[in-house]
């Protein structure tokens, strides 16, 4: 496990701590880092959501809406080989170089999709769409790796809420930064854009660690991660892997499943509106596509601000007065209860309710909770173990939800049926959750020995 990176207080650290106490509890000199992480996933965030506003065009120009849903699939194959390879990677390098590695790797990858794109490539608009959907898990999970291996658990609990409302601004500011620069710059041009976000991000990583390892003045503050297993077989010889592992993949199926079931009866309400106009075809298509966008765009917004507001006033204060166990069980307890009254009054507005409820909970102290859960873990464990669940398992979730999805339409599923499909999921997820608590007790109690090399 890390040390403990208080550093000595100074004038400017002491402002710092100051300025952040209304949010955390804060001791001497911990400001500073806690400001920079946050700076750093702030970077991060803005640099995906510039990707995905590159991302539609491209695959929509390829005339690939409809293979959408096969990306999961195909995520998930791909990461079957790409997962061995980043835990040998993380065998053989520190992790400063892990960062540094693959965080390079991305940016030269956005240099070769611009050169591509501007070369008119044909069949780039699916490729990209699937590496966006690698890049966001992978480089997320790792930024939390190393979030989770600078921090003491204490320190976690407390500090993972400031730097989690980084990660929620870096996604509001990137889409409204995408918006202004697209109406000068050319949409390949954004690829651009991002990378040097990326590459600005990757430069205060570096800070933060440089500060680390003068403050630890030790080797395991930057040690080599040992090569000994690969992520799956961490998480198949570990219980509590498994139930985070498990975890992950009820999240996402429950939260997939909320999402197909608002996207049903938004259009559905649309082609109603629309129907009831008495517009022709051509305009009631129009009116159809109008009415779904202003609808998300409002959803989305809400969405935005609940999220800042929890995750600024809320988050560290429940994570330091009731601890990560219930932290854990907030999200699936409002869901289970959201989607009951879904399954008895399936209306829009409280289908909209739930919807920005849970998004909101999920991104903000559920997030906060799932990160913190791997502070007791070793090294290898945050950076193998972790990568392969927040990637793999994630997928595997969705496409869980697709497949309940497939059957359900066969089966003439209603809005009702499929929430109490989705109830059963939750269902599950708690009982997961009840699990999972258990064995972070017992981690947390007995800590594991570092199996970092000295």
């Amino acid at each position: 496990m890390a040390p403990n990176q208080t550093s000595r207080p100074d004038e400017r650290r002491g402002l710092i701590d100051k300025l952040l106490s209304p949010f955390t509890k804060l001791e001497p000199g911990e400001g500073t880092n806690a400001i920079l992480l946050t700076l750093s996933v702030f970077l991060l965030l803005t640099s995906y959501y510039v990707l995905k506003v590159v991302r539609e065009p491209l695959i929509l120009a390829a005339g690939g809406a409809t293979l959408k849903s096969y990306t999961s699939a195909a995520q998930a194959v791909l990461l079957l080989f790409l997962l061995p390879g980043y835990s040998k990677l993380a065998g053989r390098v520190n992790r400063t170089r892990l960062i540094a590695t693959v965080t390079l790797i991305f940016i030269s990858n956005l240099v070769i999709f611009y050169i591509l794109a501007v070369s008119n490539t044909p069949g780039l608009g699916i490729a990209f769409f699937i590496w966006v959907g690698i890049f966001n898990m992978m480089i997320v999970a790792q930024f939390w790796s190393y979030a989770n291996d600078v921090y003491t658990p204490d320190q976690g609990k407390r500090l993972f809420a400031i730097i989690g409302f980084g990660q929620t601004m870096g996604a509001v500011f990137g889409g409204f930064l995408s918006k202004q620069l697209i109406k000068t710059l050319h949409v390949y041009q954004l690829l651009l854009v991002a990378a040097v976000l990326l590459f600005a991000y990757l430069l205060v990583i570096l800070a933060v660690q440089r500060r680390t390892r003068e403050v630890a003045r030790d080797r395991t503050a930057d040690a080599t991660i040992p090569d000994k297993r690969g992520g799956f077989s961490l998480i198949a010889h570990s219980h509590y892997l498994l139930l985070i592992a498990l975890l992950l993949w009820a999240l996402n199926f429950a939260n997939t499943n909320g999402e197909f079931i608002l996207g049903r009866v938004v259009t559905g309400e649309a082609v109603k509106a629309a129907a009831a106009s008495g517009l022709a075809h051509a305009a009631s298509q129009d009116f159809v596509k109008q009415f779904i966008g202003s609808f998300y765009a409002d959803y989305f917004t809400w969405v935005n601000i609940v999220t800042a507001i929890i995750q600024l006033f809320l988050v560290s204060r429940i994570m330091r007065w009731f601890g990560v166990q219930v932290a854990l069980y907030v999200l699936p307890v409002v869901a289970l209860g959201a989607y009951g009254m879904i399954a008895f009054v399936p209306l829009l507005a409280l289908i909209r309710a739930a919807k920005i409820s849970e998004n909101s909970l999920d991104y903000s102290l559920n997030n906060t909770a799932r990160q913190a859960l791997f502070l007791p873990t070793t090294r290898e464990e945050k950076y193998k173990a972790k990568a392969a669940i927040d990637t793999l398992f994630v997928r595997a979730g969705d496409l869980s939800s697709a497949c309940l999805v497939f059957i359900g339409t066969r089966l003439a599923f209603g809005t009702r049926e499929f929430a109490i499909s989705n109830m059963v999921v939750i269902a599950i997820w708690l009982v997961i959750v009840t699990a999972l608590s258990r064995n972070y007790k017992r981690v947390v109690a007995a800590p594991r020995s570092e199996t970092v090399a000295a």
